[in-house]
């Protein structure tokens, strides 16, 4: 399986992989009217991500995962950042910023 980065940043796997940006794949999104301080994100249409290719996940990030499964596109993964083996930052003033994901979600 080939992978292509379609977010605006290099993705870099805890093995060594990395996997530099080919484009951005972007959501557009509206919002409801605030109800008791909560609104709704209601995602719009999802641009610049590429037609199916045999063989390849095209890295997105999470949110423009959500919108390609809505639109039935099986191809798209996102980095797993919440994953517990995510690798930080641990001094200075990028503290808790990503340095590596394990994997990607589906």
């Amino acid at each position: 399986m080939q992978f292509k980065n379609f977010t605006p940043h290099t993705i870099n796997l805890n093995d060594g992989s990395e996997f530099i940006s080919e484009g951005i794949a972007r959501v557009n999104s509206t919002f409801t009217p605030f109800e008791n301080g909560v609104c709704r994100q209601v995602l719009g249409e999802l641009t610049g991500l590429p037609e199916p290719e045999e063989g390849v996940l095209f890295i997105v990030s999470a949110l423009c995962l959500e919108k390609a499964k809505q639109m039935g596109r099986t191809d798209c993964v996102a980095p797993a950042s919440g994953h517990p083996e995510v690798i930080r930052v641990t001094e200075g003033e990028r503290k808790g910023q990503i340095i590596s994901v394990p994997g990607f979600i589906a």
